[in-house]
């Protein structure tokens, strides 16, 4: 297939358009696959089922009416190699081809008379922005699973019902209806074979279906982010050459010099390239489950490889009981809040469930200056609420200025002018332990 952006106009093309400016289905979707996309979807902006992104869209994009869902394939047994960078080159080469398709067919709306724009498959995101509001315009994998292209496994990934968890997507803002939306998909790829929890190195995806976002965060984007200011932290703390080499060994240091030269690396795909589903990729798993086990797993699972885990974290617990012979680098996990309702939408995140065993609380948080907010965390039975406002009859009360509190937790600063009521520090205490950072 030969993509082409300028795609003419000819007796043989089919109009794009109804006389009312609505962009015909059909058409675009030829439009599309002509363009190099493998499989396409379209959604309404106002559709119920991407409320979470219609505001960040309309910031980017204030005239967007509707969204193309589109999907790209990546090579599987790319994937599926224990070997980094062969795996990520499959997601940096499909990456840049996303992001490539869309914008051929973001041009070839354009000739056409058809806004459009397409914000980027990953990075560069809005990552410097003051009042802390997520990085990332839209959320591919919502949208991808609106218009009918998959559906979000356990592993949290979309899983095509053709190309399985071997794909990556991208996201086209259109200002124009589209006459045919898509459908979430009926069933669910996904066959709960559980593989991709015996394949994550950290414990990051659980047979329960829980998910610790921290864990992921800090292994599998060590090279990302977060674990980008912590190295960059090492350096200014050491002291010397030899304190940072003490600190960081050379093969990281080498890491981090790639990822910064060629893009940066994923620590692990683990979870995708055990993954059978898929037509195009159930083959050997339905036939030979065991082969798939032993051809695919295992080597993941024997691989010796340094593993990120933030002190005092599940991970950490995880990881040293699991795979002993996996070396583990303690570390920060970085990335630190820069408003109070960003610490706060952060907490379920970074929740470790297994250091809340016995915990039973509700905390108040009261915030008080120019990060004004009130807000409750109730913790029981292992899990986690953030509510807004100061709900039901506390355990704890807190009283903080917001920013200084912000600094507290950001380990800038200790906890100066800060009240505690309630069963007090002990439970607080107990708190700080269920996020270790």
């Amino acid at each position: 297939m030969t993509a082409n952006a300028d795609l003419p106009a000819t007796s043989h093309t089919p109009p794009l358009l109804r006389p009312d400016g609505t962009i015909l289905a059909a058409a675009l979707r030829e439009l599309c696959r002509r363009c190099g996309a493998d499989d396409v979807g379209f959604v309404a902006v106002d559709d119920p089922r991407v409320a979470g992104e219609q505001d960040s869209i309309r910031r980017a994009f204030p005239n967007a009416r509707s969204l193309i869902a589109v999907c790209q394939r990546m090579q599987v047994e790319n994937v599926r190699s224990p070997m980094r960078s062969v795996a990520n080159q499959a997601f940096h080469t499909t990456g840049h081809e996303v992001d490539e398709t869309c914008r051929r067919i973001v041009l070839a709306l354009e000739e056409r008379g058809i806004r459009a724009g397409n914000p980027s498959m990953a990075f560069p995101m809005e990552l410097a922005d003051p009042d802390d509001v997520r990085p990332w315009i839209v959320s591919h994998k919502v949208v991808a699973e609106a218009a009918g292209l998959g559906r979000i496994g356990l592993h949290r990934s979309v899983i095509h019902p053709r190309f399985g968890s071997f794909v990556l997507l991208g996201t086209i803002v259109v200002d124009a209806a589209i006459d045919a939306l898509g459908e979430t998909l009926a069933y669910q790829p996904c066959l709960d074979c559980k593989l991709c929890v015996a394949a994550c190195p950290v414990g990051a995806i659980a047979a329960d279906g829980h998910f610790d976002a921290s864990a992921c965060m800090t292994h599998n984007y060590r090279d990302f982010l977060g674990g980008f200011s912590d190295w960059v932290e090492r350096i200014a703390d050491a002291r010397d050459s030899r304190a940072y080499r003490r600190s960081v060994d050379d093969g990281e240091t080498l890491s981090m010099w790639q990822s910064l030269a060629f893009g940066p690396n994923y620590r692990a795909a683990n979870c995708l390239a055990v993954c059978p589903a898929g037509s195009d990729v159930l083959g050997t798993f339905h036939d030979r489950p065991a082969v798939h086990v032993q051809q695919v797993l295992k080597p993941l699972q024997k691989k010796q490889e340094p593993l990120y885990v933030v002190p005092g974290s599940d991970a950490e617990t995880f990881a040293s009981k699991r795979y002993p012979h996996k070396p583990l680098r303690r570390v920060h996990q970085g990335l630190r809040a820069r408003s109070i309702d960003g610490f706060l939408r952060a907490l379920p995140w970074l929740f470790q469930r297994g250091r809340s065993q016995g915990l039973s609380a509700r905390y108040h948080f009261d915030f008080r200056g120019r990060q004004a907010r009130q807000a409750t965390v109730l913790i029981t039975e292992q899990r986690i609420e953030v509510l807004s406002g100061l709900v039901g009859e506390p355990d704890v009360r807190l009283v903080a200025d917001g920013e200084a509190w912000l600094r507290f937790v950001g380990r800038d600063r200790s906890l100066l002018r800060l009240l505690v009521t309630g069963r007090g520090l002990r439970l607080l205490a107990r708190f700080g332990r269920c996020f270790p950072s």
